[in-house]
């Protein structure tokens, strides 16, 4: 996963990919375009009979450049990164700060492509793309591109709930003090602790805690853990911020029960 921070401070989390998944798509755009031009060669064969010779070969000239050059950089340009061997795979180009790409990105890509992947058999553009983190081919180097994954699994939800012996106190304890970035922190740590390593999940645990023991009144009963006492905060503040929740709409509705059943217009 590779973070970019835009120019509002935004972090984005773009996720490039995989040399095999770049493969595949390149595999699938060069069997796109060759049918493409078959069909274009074997249109022109039959209809061209009359052409001299010299005619005939600039229309296989235009042809070859239509399909291989122009009709990529069309698509690219006109779908913001995409192809349809992409759109199969799975992927999306983009700029190097992770906006989407022109036509002069387009453009590079598919003049290198040529060289790279037609000229070479797909072999120059293979090479390149196995020694770089991106497994960007020669074109995205040029063109300050690389290809990310669009199609990324969602993660599943991890259920939070009140650790047994310390329901009691996590119902009586003051925790609307708690700054909303530093609960957001402890979310996220409980979300992501399953794949943290046991040295640094204790670590990052015990100064989450300690965080928000500052906010926290009183403090939990002795002998609770940083995990546990984490996990307490976080569904009870949830649990409080869905009561709340369910009151205001509930309220919401009395309130427009009522003026409907007010006389207005009589």
């Amino acid at each position: 996963m590779g973070s970019i921070i835009t120019g509002e401070a935004v972090v984005l989390e773009l996720r490039p990919a995989s040399f095999a998944a770049r493969a595949l798509g390149l595999f699938l755009d060069v069997l796109f375009n060759m049918v493409l031009l078959v069909v274009i060669l074997i249109g022109l064969a039959t209809a061209g009979g009359d052409l001299d010779e010299a005619a005939m070969r600039a229309l296989v000239l235009c042809s070859v450049v239509f399909c291989l050059v122009v009709v990529p950089v069309g698509l690219e340009t006109l779908s913001r990164g995409l192809s349809l061997g992409k759109l199969a795979a799975g992927l999306r180009v983009v700029r190097d700060d992770g906006g989407a790409i022109r036509f002069r990105h387009a453009l590079i890509r598919g003049l290198a492509g040529f060289l790279e992947v037609y000229l070479t058999f797909g072999g120059l553009a293979l090479a390149v793309a196995l020694f770089n983190d991106k497994s960007r081919r020669l074109g995205d180097l040029m063109a300050g591109t690389y290809a990310v994954r669009t199609r990324v699994t969602a993660e599943r939800p991890v259920p939070v709930s009140i650790p047994p012996g310390l329901h009691a106190w996590a119902r009586t304890a003051d925790i609307g003090r708690i700054p909303d970035a530093t609960a957001r922190r402890a979310s996220q740590f409980i979300r992501q602790a399953g794949r943290m390593a046991p040295l640094s999940r204790a670590g990052m645990a015990a100064s989450i805690a300690t965080e928000l023991a500052a906010h926290v009144a009183p403090g939990p009963p002795p002998g609770t853990g940083p995990d546990d006492y984490l996990a307490a905060v976080v569904a009870e503040r949830r649990n409080r911020e869905l009561t709340k929740l369910v009151r205001q709409r509930q309220r919401n509705t009395e309130v427009g029960e009522r003026l409907q059943r007010l006389p207005f217009g009589s």
